[in-house]
């Protein structure tokens, strides 16, 4: 953790959502003034497309049947410790885009599915925000957690985690059905060693449960609407949150615990927008006092 340059990380599953966060937190910097070095998760990986293709390929002639995106041997844990530790003690990083698709990839003349050559961060950056699949991995090997000063979990449940990957992978990228089921069983061990872990080491976990039969996701012909959702927020440390504050400017918000708070699935990014301004605010004070004494 850095006071001179601080670093926030959003981790969550593929279709999880941590988009919806990272568009709160842009908002947040638009007004507050504050000039973040933004990272995508995705930049970390350890292959292209095509390259993941053939490894897949190749894995499964093996008889490797859970080679995936989420694992430490296809993303380059080291990579993003080493950025966090070096932001942390000098504002300074390299970093890299992948290109999703021909839209993210004609500014760059490059193919969809590549990453961008390395470079270095601008160098007045106020603070580091990291959106993607390991934002708070800890192994044997890598301890990325150590270094965020605020790291957020996106968690649907489950089953809602898979309608909106089925839905996006569907509608938005051409895949079947069974396609998207078989990348989601692949997965499946690599998201129980490496995903589900970093939920125990974050600071704020959102988890929004729909409040409509999702038993079947793989036959849901649509994502559960904000009003048909509630989000349950749980604070690791509740020390210093303004609870009574949160449930008074949201309404039909409750406590279920006393770290936990419960807000309809329509105000979660008003809640957001209550809970991470104060965070950004002392961290930028924080920021402010550290560079006036060095």
């Amino acid at each position: 953790m850095s006071e001179r340059h601080p670093i926030i990380a959003i981790t969550g599953s593929s279709g999880a959502g941590t988009s919806t966060v990272t568009r709160t937190f842009t908002n947040i910097f638009r007004r507050e003034g504050v000039k973040a070095g933004i990272i995508e998760g995705d930049s970390f990986h350890r292959y292209d497309r095509q390259e993941m293709k053939k490894k897949l390929a190749e894995a499964e002639t093996l008889g490797n049947k859970n080679f995936s995106h989420f694992g430490s041997d296809n993303n380059l844990f080291g990579e993003i410790e080493n950025l966090f530790k070096t932001y942390g003690e000098t504002g300074q990083g390299r970093s890299r885009k992948y290109l999703h698709n021909a839209e993210e990839a004609a500014p760059y003349q490059q193919e969809p599915g590549t990453f961008t050559p390395w470079e270095d961060l601008p160098s007045d950056t106020d603070m580091l925000f990291y959106e993607g699949l390991h934002g708070a991995v800890v192994t044997p090997e890598n301890n990325i957690a150590q270094y965020p000063d605020l790291r957020v979990g996106v968690v649907p449940v489950i089953n809602l985690e898979w309608i909106q990957k089925l839905w996006r992978d569907k509608n938005q990228r051409g895949y079947s059905t069974e396609a998207v089921t078989d990348t989601i069983l692949r997965r499946m061990p690599d998201y129980v060693n490496y995903i589900v872990p970093q939920f125990a080491h974050t600071h704020v976990n959102f988890q929004r449960v729909p409040m409509v039969d999702t038993s079947n996701p793989f036959i849901s012909r649509d994502i559960p609407t904000a009003d048909e959702s509630l989000v349950v927020i749980r604070f690791a440390n509740p020390k210093g949150i303004d609870f009574q504050y949160l449930l008074n400017m949201i309404h039909d918000s409750f406590m279920s615990r006393a770290n936990t708070i419960v807000v309809p699935g329509g105000k979660m990014e008003i809640a957001m927008q209550l809970i991470f301004t104060p965070f950004v605010w002392r961290m930028m004070e924080r920021r402010k006092r550290a560079l006036a004494q060095s």
